[in-house]
């Protein structure tokens, strides 16, 4: 049973968070925060400069509620309907024009490891443990799994993690990719925060080019993608972010970017 009432999102100095998982249900996805993320996420404006995924509880989040499948009376029917929800807020955060933070507390697992591969900045501590699931419970992934980690780990690590269910512990994580950095255990939802503000109040215009490029780039040869760039950086040049950034360099002064935020 989850609690339609509660609320799943909020906004704090600029920065959108979704708690993707609670402790219900044994830190499983959440419906209802993929709901509400969905809808915060379409309605995001000006004012929402980062977005921060986190896991209310323990752990970021251990992947769908296996009670759930066992208990419906059609699976495939119930899994279809999860993997779409889950799927409609994949979509929103890979489309999203901010950056995306998530703070990696505990365990990833499954569904919670799909959501790390979409953060653009992941954090962990060093009890951080990630783990594709699926296998373990005659499963194939879900939420981009298997079109996100061999772009971050190559084709045949991909293969190996999933295939073989391997759990990977913070160190590891990092030395593949799948999180960004390790703080301690403690610290990881305050830095994750600190950095979804500070991303927040930065060249947010010039954020959403970056993040444009590098989603586009997986589709595109090394030329399509330098005629993008040029484009790309030609554009930025003239926007109020570009034109601030330049004169702040030639002025020797910080650039004042919540000045041109909201003229975009």
């Amino acid at each position: 049973m989850t609690d339609n009432n509660q609320s799943h999102v909020r906004v704090e100095d600029g920065v959108l968070l979704i708690a993707v998982a609670t402790a219900e249900n044994g830190a499983s996805l959440s419906p209802d925060g993929m709901q509400q993320g969905i809808a915060a996420l379409r309605a995001a404006g000006p004012d929402i400069g980062a977005v921060l995924l986190v896991g209310e509880g323990a752990n970021f989040c251990a992947g769908g509620n296996v009670h759930g499948f066992a208990a419906a009376g059609d699976r495939a029917a119930h899994l279809l309907d999860v993997a779409n929800l889950f799927h409609d807020f994949v979509r929103e955060i890979h489309g999203v024009g901010v950056p995306v933070v998530a703070a990696v507390q505990g365990w990833a697992a499954g569904a919670g490891m799909s959501l790390v591969l979409h953060a653009d900045v992941a954090l962990g501590g060093p009890g951080t443990k990630l783990r594709a699931a699926y296998p373990s419970i005659g499963f194939t992934p879900d939420g981009g799994m298997s079109w996100m980690l061999p772009k971050v780990v190559g084709l045949a690590r991909a293969r190996e993690l999933i295939l073989t269910d391997a759990v990977i512990g913070a160190d590891e994580a990092v030395r593949l990719g799948l999180l960004s950095r390790i703080v301690a255990d403690d610290e990881v939802p305050a830095e994750a925060l600190r950095l979804a503000r500070t991303l927040a109040h930065g060249p947010t215009a010039a954020y959403a080019g970056i993040r444009r490029l590098i989603n586009d780039s997986v589709a595109r040869s090394l030329s399509e993608q330098l005629d993008a760039e040029a484009a790309s950086i030609s554009a930025a040049s003239v926007t109020p972010t570009g034109i601030e950034g330049v004169d702040a360099f030639v002025e020797k002064r910080r650039p004042d970017w919540g000045s041109v935020q909201s003229v975009h």
